[in-house]
């Protein structure tokens, strides 16, 4: 995979404490970047296939004439 450079700006003092905690992991700041984007730009995919299926179980479960109820019927009292 061809890689690209980004430019982020940051406050010194966010810069120094990423610096601080990259050397305490054995990495780079772009490398704590990197994983981090990444793990959210995968829980972002892995949400929405979630979100995709539970939309098609629910369509499926709509169309399979199962009982409805009016929003009375469900309070009454």
């Amino acid at each position: 995979m061809t890689k690209r450079n980004l430019t982020v700006q940051l406050d010194e003092e966010v810069i120094h404490r990423a610096k601080v905690a990259a050397a305490k992991r054995g990495t780079s700041v772009s490398g704590l970047v990197t994983q981090e984007l990444e793990r959210l730009v995968e829980a972002d995919e892995r949400y929405e296939e979630a979100q995709r299926r539970a939309e098609g179980a629910m369509g499926r479960t709509r169309s399979s004439g199962g009982r409805r109820w009016t929003r009375d019927e469900l309070h009454e009292r």
